[in-house]
């Protein structure tokens, strides 16, 4: 199965646009990588840099580095398409990750 994660607000808290001071969600993390460690297929979102046009991919891929977070492909301002979509705009997150 494709997950396909959305980045800020739901693997990470970012305020506002400031990127760079992303703080890790860990407990989000840990889920997302035993996804990822069952074989399932791992896509991460952004929408960072939509209005703006600037390319936040090697920042947010250094920030998922340090994170240690497992996954197959990053996408910055260009959706994927998966089997479930796991956003802070879609869905409660409390009915996808255990409970904050």
């Amino acid at each position: 199965m494709t997950y396909v994660f959305d980045l800020d607000g739901t693997l990470c808290i970012t305020k506002g646009r400031e990127y760079r001071d992303a703080k890790p969600l860990m407990h989000r993390i840990a889920t997302v990588n035993a996804l990822y460690d069952a074989g399932h297929r791992i896509m991460i979102d952004s929408a960072r840099g939509s209005l703006t046009k600037q390319d936040w991919a090697a920042v947010t891929e250094a920030q998922l580095s340090l994170w240690g977070v497992k996954y197959h492909a990053c996408r910055v301002g260009v959706k994927f398409y998966g089997d479930v979509y796991v956003d802070d705009n879609a869905v409660s997150l409390s009915e996808f990750f255990d409970a904050d």
